[in-house]
């Protein structure tokens, strides 16, 4: 009997302490897992809808929606520069006209430079030209050389950064009209003017973001190319040039003698006066001579 005793309460003690245990593992549970505080002022904030909705309302990164249909085109800029000689440059020049105006292009710059110590006339043309007929207008200016100096051609892959460019600027779209659908929603004060500041910045954003991406589409649309054509001086133009040279300065110093002689007559009243005076005090310092 002493024994069934002591073995009830060994029984006992054990059931006793697993209880302990368990309750002391679900305390140090409630504690690992108890949801941090929340401060009055964010739980304020949190309850407003309007302000649930603008946390949400921002498309993070470069995300696109489904309705976006990505153009993967390739986008090349392509541009070049060419000088080269001619015999006859104004043949040249309205060759290169025709044929900018037949592939539907047209000219930036049109800058011409005479240089008439050496006799040399050059033209510079910056023209934009349809990307599909950029080779057609660069073989039709370098059939018009006599020789050519140089000719070079720039090829540009930008097409990541406009598909980067378009995402960014769809994005601010769609953000925009999730804005303009809070504004509606919106009864606070606050709330409608942190809205409207919203919609002013991100307004702001897609005006920039679209004249980069319409000066972009531009630049892939139209290619460039800086055209250089000149003439240089022949033997009988040099020795025609001297002279005319030697008869440009006879003449020069003759309507020169012609200035000089006409001025001296014209200030004859001035030099009369002078010649005056001049004798008159000679004769006087005669007469002091003699009566010392």
């Amino acid at each position: 009997m002493k024994a069934y005793l002591i073995s009830i309460t060994l029984l006992l003690s054990l059931s006793a302490c697993g209880h302990k245990a368990e309750e002391q593992k679900e305390k140090a549970q409630a504690v690992s897992f108890a949801p941090p505080a929340v401060k009055p002022d964010d739980e304020a904030l949190e309850k407003t809808p309007v302000m649930q909705d603008i946390a949400i309302a921002e498309p993070s990164g470069n995300s696109t929606s489904p309705s976006q249909v990505r153009d993967t085109t390739k986008k090349i800029i392509k541009s070049g520069t060419i000088q080269f000689e001619v015999s006859n440059i104004n043949a040249a020049r309205k060759k290169i006209l025709q044929s900018l105006k037949k592939y539907g292009g047209y000219v930036d710059e049109d800058n011409q430079t005479t240089n008439s110590d050496i006799n040399r006339k050059e033209y510079n043309l910056k023209v934009s030209i349809p990307a599909k007929y950029f080779d057609s207008l660069l073989d039709s200016v370098s059939a018009s050389a006599d020789k050519i100096d140089t000719k070079n051609i720039t090829v540009s892959d930008v097409t990541t950064r406009y598909i980067d460019m378009k995402t960014r600027l769809d994005n601010k779209k769609i953000l925009e009209n999730r804005y303009l659908e809070l504004l509606k929603k919106g009864t606070k004060i606050s709330d409608l003017m942190e809205i409207e500041n919203k919609l002013t910045e991100i307004r702001s954003d897609i005006e920039s973001a679209q004249g980069q991406l319409n000066y972009l589409n531009k630049q892939i649309a139209y290619s460039s190319l800086d055209i250089t054509f000149y003439t240089k001086a022949t033997t009988q133009n040099i020795d025609d040039q001297f002279t005319n040279k030697f008869k440009t300065s006879i003449s020069t110093g003759w309507t020169f003698s012609k200035n000089l002689f006409f001025g001296i007559i014209s200030i004859w009243p001035i030099l009369l006066i002078a010649g005056i005076v001049y004798f008159m005090l000679k004769s006087w310092r005669k007469r002091v001579k003699k009566t010392e």
